[in-house]
């Protein structure tokens, strides 16, 4: 879309334009929608939860169909455990935010960040970013200054958002819309769908607002928002853009009414026709079998049955195994129920089992630290203003990604062990799952040097030895 960029370039934004881009990135942005709202099992964006009973041709007027009347619609919610688990997998450890604190110049930044972070509950953003950005293909993100002239970011659903970049890169924008529908009452008291437009770039934010689509934006309000970079940004699931399960969701669809149907024939077998051999049966008979529930057999060939059909339960149960693996294979996650994951697994096996979600985050972890890198580059030219760093300062901030998964304390104890003298002590803590803040961590064990000394319980069989002599 950089035709639209070069046109705002030379011609800046017009009402024509508006529309245009509104309606070209109209397919796009419902599809995020649907994403999300599958996700959430919205009744309207489940196929199978729509689906209607199938209407068969009827044999003539006295041979009516009954097996027509059971619809079982029975939603299996893959895309969502898909999503689910990858960010329990990759967001469950909170992003760690690390900036040399002993630096004099960066100790106010180092500050100012931890506030920012504080106040604006990072860790839950940071987690249900990257839930819109696995549902959806990617999320957004608006920064803004709050009444208190304090620096503010906010999620943005991203089926709102139009963002235009030169490198095709949704988390370096030159300009940014957020275009969304509000309600308000007009003069008699009725209630009124408004269209809103807010339009990003380096410097301003400028509101437009009409009343439907025939209509044109009209330009309500213009402000400066104070960074000197676009504030409204997204975060990219992969250069495709694509959500988790984008690519499977015919499969789940395929399990659904596969699953469906065959809770459809388990529950036909009570609406089965009773067969008489033998015999006959007229209304006053019926009636009295309905009362009492009694059949009297007098030939000796009398036989009563159900008219049944086959079901090959084999053949389904294959077929829903093949399907659910296809899924959970295509979609690269984890099937827990699987036996590998029972027992006492090893690390190094269970790092096999996870190795496609492992790679799967990498490339979603890289995505975030750019975009992340480009949120505090919008925060930095704030903050340069306010004398606390300078504008390039970010870069020297950088993010921590830790996996979320069980521990085996006694294996990581005994590599802990092994590596001390042999590896740096950051490098060797690093490696630890307990330790969150290596650079806390190392703080605290000079501090523990400082205050017990000699006293302190040695680290190594050596140490211990040479402890005990003295």
């Amino acid at each position: 879309m950089n035709e639209y960029i070069t046109y705002i370039d030379e011609k800046g934004i017009t009402p024509l334009l508006l529309n245009k881009l509104v309606e070209e990135t109209k397919s796009e942005r419902n599809k995020r929608l649907l994403n999300y709202n599958r996700y959430k099992t919205e009744h309207s964006a489940v196929p199978i939860l729509t689906r209607k009973p199938t209407e068969y041709a009827q044999g003539n007027e006295h041979v009516q169909r009954v097996d027509d009347k059971v619809n079982n619609t029975l939603n299996n919610s893959f895309d969502a455990d898909i999503v689910d688990t990858k960010i329990g997998y990759m967001f469950g450890n909170p992003i760690s935010y690390v900036l040399d604190k002993k630096a004099q110049t960066l100790a106010k930044l180092a500050e100012v960040i931890e506030l920012f972070n504080l106040r604006n509950a990072i860790d839950d953003l940071d987690s249900e970013s990257g839930k819109k950005t696995a549902i959806c293909g990617y999320s957004a993100r608006l920064l803004y200054i709050d009444t208190d002239g304090n620096e503010r970011v906010t999620a943005i659903p991203p089926w709102e958002t139009i963002i235009l970049s030169e490198t095709a890169n949704v988390s370096d924008p030159k300009y940014a819309f957020r275009y969304y529908k509000v309600a308000e009452l007009n003069d008699e008291g009725d209630k009124v769908e408004i269209e809103q437009l807010v339009f990003y770039d380096a410097t301003t934010e400028r509101l437009y607002t009409r009343i439907d689509t025939d209509s044109p934006f009209t330009l309500k309000n213009e402000r400066k928002h104070l960074f000197d970079y676009c504030p409204l940004f997204g975060i990219m699931n992969n250069e495709e853009l694509q959500g988790d399960a984008d690519k499977v969701y015919k499969l789940i669809d395929a399990y659904d009414r596969t699953f469906s149907d065959a809770s459809n024939e388990i529950e036909q077998w009570r609406l089965a026709y009773l067969v008489l051999r033998g015999m006959g049966m007229d209304e006053e008979d019926a009636k009295k079998i309905s009362r009492t529930g009694i059949f009297e057999l007098m030939g000796e060939n009398d036989d009563i049955k159900y008219l049944t059909k086959e079901v090959n339960d084999q053949m389904i149960e294959n077929h829903l195994d093949r399907l659910e693996e296809n899924i959970m294979r295509l979609a690269k996650s984890v099937n827990f129920s699987d036996e590998a994951f029972s027992g006492n697994a090893s690390g190094v096996a269970m790092k096999y089992k996870l190795m496609a979600l492992a790679n799967k985050c990498k490339t979603m972890e890289r995505k975030f630290t750019t975009a992340l890198r480009y949120q505090f580059k919008v925060l930095c030219s704030a903050w340069a203003k306010k004398g606390i760093c300078s504008k390039d300062d970010y870069l020297k901030l950088w993010f921590g990604f830790k996996r979320n998964l069980p521990a085996n304390l006694l294996e990581e104890a005994e590599i802990q062990e092994k590596l001390q003298g042999r590896v740096s002590e950051r490098t060797r803590l690093s490696l630890f799952s307990e330790v969150d803040d290596v650079e806390a961590e190392v703080e605290a064990m000079i501090q523990d040097e400082e205050e017990f000394g000699n006293r302190s319980m040695p680290l190594t069989q050596n140490e211990s030895q040479a402890f005990e002599r003295e």
